[in-house]
This record gives structure tokens, sequence and C-alpha cells, in this order.
């Protein structure tokens, strides 16, 4: 049986990096700047898609960028909680 659908990482290589990036900073600002739960979200809703993008790409990270990576991952899950808390 074949997939319907291109993997993840067909469907990522099509995205508009400009627009990727604009996206992602309006989630931030809106994560940062929005009051208590809806703040949070928005900031989990990034940290899940930088979950996603660390683990389509570790293999191809050295060791120092995985650390890097986690790093700015367990920063933004702190804040997401700090906000909803």
């Amino acid at each position: 049986m074949q997939p319907t659908q291109p993997s993840w990482p067909a469907r990522l290589r099509r995205i508009n990096p400009t627009g990727a990036f604009l996206a992602a900073l309006a989630l931030m600002l809106v994560g940062l700047f929005a009051p208590g739960v809806v703040g949070g979200a928005a900031l989990f809703l990034l940290a899940g898609g930088l979950v996603m993008l660390l683990r389509l790409t570790w293999p191809a990270v050295p060791p120092a960028g995985r650390l890097l990576r986690l790093l700015v991952l367990t920063l933004l899950v702190a804040a997401a909680l700090a906000k909803i808390f």
C-alpha cells in the first residue's frame, strides 16, 4: 500500500522559510504578550513545533548544537509554565 501523503521532511521542504520565521515570531510575540493561559498555550504550541523539528534533525546536528537546542526548548517550556501559573 502506498502512502497518500508525503512524509514530514518532504512537507517541510515545501514551506517558505520567510513565512515560517514570521509565523514563529508572531506566535512567540503572542505568547509573551498575551495574558495567562492564552500566552502559555501559544508558547506550548511553539515548543511542540520545536520538538518536531528537533526530532527530525537530531541525527544531523552536532552534540553542541543538540545541547543548545535542548536548552532553548527548556527555556521555552519554562516560560510557558510561568505564564500559566
